[in-house]
């Protein structure tokens, strides 16, 4: 459930989310450079800061500039959930048109958000993903295996973007509102979207600018992470609502292989009984552990396909994040 409901305010044009974790040195410089664009541009806006769980004074940074201006809006993780729990967070709560999602960084321009928002409300897109086409990182340990991650989530997925994981986007409202992002799939929104019958998704290219204060948060596991995640998510998109379809399958066809290895085993040693030849028996027949198994995995298979697919009827709510502040209580 949303933490604000008031619906008696009239909507801001733009809602920018930025998830954080231990940018407490960044946090106002952001702000002011928002703010900044927000006015030379006449937008109606909020800011939600979503602190993950941060170990320095990042929560009472946002609670001071909260403090100063009731444009800005904070929820604090009593720990750190990671960037998809926040983001998801940011959506239930944003209350704006077009929504602005950044990092905390400085490494994303909010001088990019004014052509994000034509770009959604001018020219229609549902999403807009940033193009960091000039980066600051380092060649070899990000910027090759991004591209390599983005080549193959754009084979998988069908979504071709250069930046897929790029965290300045743009989001009609609805898009947002119809989306659920758990786990690690804020790499895979895009994703998402589209598979949420959100199909004009778009891309620009952004400005990266050079990390200002603090180290990267990120390793090089992020790449293997984000490639088992890629996996998941494909499964889920395609078969969660409907496991049976591929594991009752997959077990069909490998039962059915294994009961016709069994059925030419057993007519060959009848055929040779009849005949009065001699054959070893079955179960020195590699065949025969070969039919065995495949029976006993597609009998698995197809139990494990059942109980997804009752397990996917009474699904519980993955939004079980525990809130330990939020600055509406300051007022």
């Amino acid at each position: 459930m949303p933490i604000w409901n008031d619906m008696t305010q009239t909507l801001p044009d733009i809602s920018v989310i930025v998830p954080l974790y231990n940018e407490e040195e960044s946090l106002p410089e952001l702000v002011v450079w928002i703010e900044r664009v927000m006015h030379e541009h006449n937008f109606s806006f909020e800011i939600l800061l979503i602190d993950d769980g941060s170990n320095d004074t990042s929560w009472q940074v946002i609670r001071d500039l909260a403090l100063k201006n009731n444009s800005i809006r904070g929820i604090s993780f009593r720990r750190n959930y990671g960037k998809s729990a926040a983001l998801n967070i940011g959506f239930e709560n944003c209350r704006g048109r077009v929504i602005i999602t950044m990092d905390a960084d400085l490494q994303d321009s909010p001088d990019e958000i004014p052509a994000l928002y034509d770009m959604i409300t001018q020219q229609g897109f549902d999403l807009v993903s940033g193009w960091k086409k000039k980066r600051y990182d380092n060649a070899i340990t990000k910027n090759l295996p991004s591209k390599l991650y983005n080549w193959a989530t754009g084979k998988l997925s069908g979504v071709k973007l250069h930046d897929m994981n790029c965290g300045l986007k743009a989001y009609k409202s609805e898009v947002v509102k119809s989306i659920e992002v758990y786990g690690e799939m804020h790499r895979f929104i895009p994703v998402i979207a589209k598979w949420a019958g959100f199909k004009k998704i778009g891309e620009k290219p952004v400005k990266h600018q050079p990390r200002k204060y603090g180290k990267s948060k990120f390793g090089l596991e992020r790449f293997v992470n984000g490639f088992l995640d890629l996996l998941s998510i494909t499964f889920v998109s395609k078969f969660g609502k409907k496991p049976m379809h591929l594991f009752g399958l997959l077990g069909i066809i490998m039962f059915f292989v294994g009961f016709l290895f069994t059925l030419w085993m057993g007519a060959q040693k009848l055929w040779a009984q009849h005949h009065g030849i001699r054959l070893r028996l079955i179960t020195e027949d590699p065949l025969f552990y070969i039919a065995l198994v495949m029976v006993v995995l597609g009998t698995q298979l197809f139990l494990a396909g059942f109980l997804a697919e009752m397990i996917s009827r009474n699904s519980s709510d993955r939004n079980l994040y525990r809130i330990k502040d939020q600055t509406e209580e300051l007022s």
